[in-house]
């Protein structure tokens, strides 16, 4: 484990080398799922691709659940090692893995029993039905996996190593898309090909992470023979991660209502809505790494009680996350219709979809304003503020917006200027939260603190 010092020396670079990485993690990732939506657009049909685009929003709510956790255990192992405390962060790395097999088993079983229900309530067409319920049936069975992995990676975050997770991601991407490859061309399996495939992948990434802890791991090795979990830690991972993964839930939460309306507008809306919400996470990577980088320098600076590091890590972390965002949306703007061209040849469908690109895009600068600032008070063990402020900010606004401006004007880019407008309702309450928070807190001279686990 390649361990970075986040409480000595510069911090430019180090944000860069640690938030690049990350970033590339996520892109790597949506690549991967990206080819599996081309295949779906090139070799079985339009109609398959919508059926694994219409459930984006479930699986993003259940991910989002999951990456908050992982981001609890992030902050609270980072405090540890600020603290130097190294008891806890044995207890930390043991917790974490507790908490993942309880959650990822419970979130398979739940969604097997909700699945048809949920599907139904996002008014996924007839023609598509059987083969997204086979396709999501499939998916389930890879949570316990994905959750799996999201942990493990979060330890070696905590540890400034985000080149491991990234390196395991790209071995198993590469056998998921091979698979992918053979199972809907080969074996013309379609939907459950690519679903068969994804569930490989995800098993193979967090079956060599945890290999590596067993086998290599220095400060965080694991050992089954030890195994334990400790209550305060659980719950303290909890009280910082559940929050931060209802904050992500809430903006899939009120996706699944923005699904339905373009579900609506019929198959061509949605197939170009898979296609471009592949595209647009590329950028969106981006600017969650230096949210999860902020979260990390400021956890491990917080706990040393190095209040000007914090500081400057937020200046830094925005900036960088601004170059870097605007940089990617243009060249993306750029090459909008030939993007779109890898999943269709259908006019109607690219043209959907460039509309809907050039949109987010524009507007992604609202989305580093909301994560750095989300990322900063995560940080600091303060995820509830973000998590209240999203929920009433997105889903309020997304909810009006629907049933009030889009019913009375369905066309598709009224429903996608959504996006932009809740965005920037959220931004205003996260800064006026963040403002408070650095009267609350700097003026009055707190810092991180030793806790005893």
């Amino acid at each position: 484990m390649q361990r970075m010092d986040m409480l000595h020396g510069s911090l430019g670079d180090k944000t860069l080398l640690f938030a690049v990485p990350l970033a590339f993690t996520g892109i790597i990732q949506q690549l991967f799922n990206t080819l599996d939506t081309a295949i779906m657009g090139q070799f079985a049909g339009k109609e398959a691709m919508a059926a694994v685009g219409s459930t984006s929003p479930l699986m993003g709510f259940l991910t989002a659940l999951f990456i908050g956790m992982a981001l609890g255990a992030n902050v609270v192992i980072s405090h540890f090692i600020g603290e130097g405390n190294k008891e806890g962060v044995e207890k930390g790395v043991y917790t974490s893995f507790f908490l993942s097999a309880v959650i990822g088993l419970f979130s398979a079983a739940a969604g097997e029993v909700i699945l048809v229900p949920v599907l139904e309530i996002l008014a996924v067409p007839l023609e598509i039905m059987d083969m997204t319920v086979l396709y999501m049936r499939i998916l389930l069975l890879s949570m316990p996996a994905l959750l799996l992995y999201n942990m493990e990676a979060a330890l070696y975050r905590s540890q400034g190593d985000t080149r491991t997770p990234l390196m395991a991601l790209v071995v198993s991407g590469v056998v998921k898309l091979v698979l992918s490859l053979v199972l809907v061309i080969v074996f013309r399996m379609g939907t459950a090909g690519v679903a068969f495939s994804t569930l490989a992948g995800s098993l193979l990434s967090a079956g060599i992470l945890f290999f590596l802890l067993s086998e290599t791991g220095k400060e965080m090795k694991l050992s089954l023979s030890s195994f334990s979990w400790d209550g305060r830690v659980l719950l303290e991972i909890l009280r910082i991660g559940a929050p931060a993964g209802i904050q992500g839930a809430v903006f899939s939460l009120s996706n699944l209502v923005v699904q339905a309306a373009i579900n609506s507008l019929g198959a061509e809306a949605m197939a170009a809505s898979a296609a471009a919400f592949n595209v647009e996470c590329l950028a969106y990577y981006v600017i969650n790494a230096f949210g999860q980088t902020a979260t990390t320098f400021i956890g491990q600076n917080f706990g040393a009680g190095n209040r000007e590091r914090c500081r400057r890590t937020v200046k830094i972390c925005f900036w960088q996350d601004m170059a870097v965002t605007i940089l990617m949306s243009g060249l993306l703007i750029y090459f909008v219709k030939p993007l779109m061209g890898l999943f269709t040849a259908d006019s109607l469908v690219i043209e959907y979809g460039a509309l809907r690109l050039t949109c987010i895009l524009l507007s992604e600068p609202l989305n580093v304003v909301m994560e750095i600032i989300s990322g900063m008070l995560r940080g600091y063990g303060r995820s509830m503020g973000p998590a209240v402020i999203t929920l009433l900010s997105v889903c309020g606004s997304r909810l009006f917006y629907i049933y009030f401006i889009f019913s009375r004007s369905p066309d598709f880019l009224t429903l996608v200027l959504v996006y932009p407008l809740s965005w920037f309702i959220t931004d205003m309450g996260l800064v006026v939260l963040a403002v408070l928070f650095y009267r609350e807190t700097h003026f009055a001279g707190v810092s991180g603190k030793k806790r005893a686990v």
